[in-house]
């Protein structure tokens, strides 16, 4: 097949990889266009245009859904992995097997952008990879293949996407294996359909009137993007690792106390998270205790 593939984040480098090797020929690569980043907001190429360079495959870098219409017209199937775009039907059909897209979920479960941080901010204890053939709706389209994958209770959604994202080469050349076969897609149960909605910085900040056992989720599913935080002395401050500690009935929600070399905040329910690692505003990344020795903490200061 001649193929071609729609990806933005670099959970695609693995299929991606995988598609120089395979016996199908990879024509080309699609990629949203270069945008500011960084501080000083230079127009930089993202990791999927990066590579399509290094790799020397032809690179697109359309700025609508109706720009890719003449790009598509000559390949066979095009797969898509995060490429970020609702694309119309009349798109979809141009290839001549459509579009594939690798998704992070067991669908219909989490359906939408962000489906490895809402499974692991819910609590799931598995979620999988889904390989399915887009449609105009949002992750309903019929399914080729899906693995199902065990979350590890510490894991965070940079450990689990890259997971994933090795999973994904052998999934997509199952579902290609199946097109070129005939069979038809399974289409998706009308039941266990969960909503993947866009992360915003807004919902990152931690919210001390939580239990333990909740922020703890909230920290790896937002870990390392966006980043979970909260607010010290009026600043900002990441929080990139921790875990439930001992019950501290007496801490406020909030309070900090050095107990024994570790450094807690009193929660819900008179639970108490121990931060691991964190990261003040304009500073590199600390062990909690480094920063708590550093901090000249006063007795029933905390975070809000």
């Amino acid at each position: 097949m001649r193929i071609g593939i729609a990806a933005t984040p670099d959970v695609a480098i693995p299929t991606m990889d995988w598609l120089l090797t395979c016996q199908h020929e990879l024509v080309c690569v699609f990629t949203k266009p270069d945008r500011p980043s960084g501080r000083g907001r230079e127009i930089k190429a993202g990791i999927v245009a990066q590579w399509a360079k290094k790799h020397s495959v032809n690179l697109y870098q359309p700025h609508s859904a109706q720009d890719l219409a003449p790009l598509v017209r000559d390949l066979d199937l095009v797969i898509t992995v995060g490429y970020g775009q609702l694309l119309p039907q009349e798109i979809l059909t141009i290839p001549r097997y459509g579009f594939l897209n690798l998704h992070f979920s067991l669908l219909p479960a989490w359906r939408g952008a962000a489906p490895v941080q809402r499974s692991i901010l819910h609590g799931d204890s598995k979620t999988g990879i889904t390989v399915f053939q887009l449609d105009a709706g949002m992750d309903t389209g019929p399914i080729y293949v899906q693995r199902e994958y065990e979350i590890s209770p510490r894991a965070n959604a940079g450990e689990v996407f890259r997971d994933l994202a090795l999973m994904g080469p052998e999934a997509i050349s199952e579902a290609i294996t199946s097109i070129t076969a005939g069979d038809v897609p399974k289409g998706q149960s009308g039941f266990g359909v969960s909503r993947a909605a866009k992360i915003s910085k807004d919902e990152a900040r931690i919210d001390w009137n939580q239990s333990a056992y909740a922020i703890d989720r909230h920290i790896r599913a937002f870990t390392p993007e966006p980043g979970t935080w909260t607010n010290w002395r009026g600043d900002f401050l990441r929080i990139s690792s921790a875990q439930p500690g001992p019950l501290r009935k007496e801490l406020s929600r909030g309070e900090i106390s050095f107990d024994d070399n570790h450094v807690l905040v009193g929660c819900s329910e008179g639970s108490t998270l121990e931060l691991v690692e964190l990261r003040p505003a304009g500073k590199k990344q600390l062990q909690a205790r480094d920063w708590f020795n550093g901090a000249r903490h006063v007795s029933g200061e905390g975070f809000v």
